[in-house]
């Protein structure tokens, strides 16, 4: 049974990686060569892939909040540390990855980011063969999960931070945003994947004993309770097992290609006058701060949507899961209409128009 599941992870996330590159195929024939040179075609399918890759990272993390929180009778706050972790790679990793690409070459540091974001998945298989000693003793077994996945997400950002720009030096400035919109569209395809691992293979998976019920069990039988346990946190070390070997391939794909050389030739490294003149720049701020709280909203919604459901709705965790699944089919065509919109409409106007539409739908 558990290698039948595995395989159907790597079937989903091989698929995730197909309809990515079909996808690719199909804007290539429809008039991409606009927006990416032919001689960057290839590598910018690549770069592309990433994308997609990184979103079934962050997807099939969101719904681990509510399974931690079950399987080792967490309270939020705890359970949430699992978001803490995630996005505190994230933001450790950022500087030193721009200084590396700055440096060397964007090869690089994607090399260096799939090292890590496949370690960081490996990891969670040492980490779910330690089995707390009873319902919120969890000793150091939680603290290995989040060691994962903050060295996993060290990896995803130095992935992001230079498949970013990377895109954008494949081609015409006056394409680059483009370029980097149609990139970011693909970003939903993995998030989709992931979101449907984490319900089908994870939150489906796991036993359905609620957490006063697992500190019966363990008050009555601790074997029961033990075993229950063990097989729970083995669930959701699949998935992140099967994405470490998979990421392991794509990094012997990315070691092996000839890749564009877009880099710059000054290899000057200037931090302090860097941050000093973008945080000059108003426009650059502002935007800093949008993405912020674009990116709060998101993960606060997509991470306790689970636990609105069970608690108001009386619906199971798979169940809740189906409307972060919704919410995010949504996301995914809105990506690309908005993407064929800003052909049309100016950025600024774009987003004050989805803002208004945000703001209406909260109240």
């Amino acid at each position: 049974f558990g290698s039948s599941i595995l395989l159907k992870q790597l079937g989903l996330i091989a698929y995730c990686s197909g309809a990515t590159a079909v996808a690719l195929g199909f804007l290539k024939a429809s008039g991409m060569a606009k927006v990416v040179p032919s001689e960057y075609l290839f590598g910018f399918s690549l770069v592309t892939a990433l994308f997609a890759l990184w979103g079934f990272a962050n997807d099939v993390t969101n719904p681990m909040v509510s399974a931690f929180h079950t399987i080792l009778s967490l309270d939020n706050t705890e359970s949430a540390l699992v978001q803490t972790a995630f996005y505190g790679g994230y933001c450790f990793m950022a500087i030193p990855a721009a200084l590396v690409i700055k440096r060397f070459t964007y090869k690089t540091g994607v090399l260096i980011g799939l090292t890590l974001y496949s370690l960081g998945c490996l990891l969670f298989i040492p980490a779910a063969s330690h089995v707390p000693s009873g319902p919120g003793k969890t000793g150091g077994v939680f603290a290995l999960f989040l060691l994962a996945y903050f060295v996993m997400t060290c990896g995803l950002s130095f992935l992001e931070t230079t498949a970013n720009p990377y895109i954008l030096s494949m081609g015409p400035e006056e394409t680059a945003t483009s370029r980097l919109n149609t990139a970011q569209a693909f970003n939903p395809l993995g998030s989709l994947c992931g979101m449907f691992v984490a319900r089908t293979f994870v939150l489906g998976g796991l036993n359905e004993a609620t957490e006063s019920e697992r500190e019966s069990f363990f008050l009555a039988d601790p074997a029961k309770y033990r075993s229950i346990t063990e097989t729970d946190l083995g669930i959701i070390r699949a998935p992140y097992a099967v994405l470490g070997f998979v990421v392991a391939v794509v990094l012997l794909g990315f070691f092996s290609a000839r890749m564009p050389q877009t880099e710059s030739p000054d290899k000057t490294i200037d931090l302090c006058g860097t941050v000093g003149r973008i945080a000059r720049n108003p426009t650059y701020v502002k935007g800093v701060f949008a993405q912020m709280f674009n990116c709060s909203a998101q993960i606060c919604c997509w991470t306790f949507i689970i636990q609105y459901g069970e608690s108001e709705l009386l619906l199971s965790k798979s169940a809740a899961q189906t409307f972060n699944i919704v919410a995010m089919v949504m996301f995914l065509a809105n990506r690309f209409l908005c993407t064929y919109l800003l052909t049309f409409v100016g950025a600024g106007m774009l987003l004050a128009v989805a803002g208004l539409g945000g703001g209406g739908f909260w109240l």
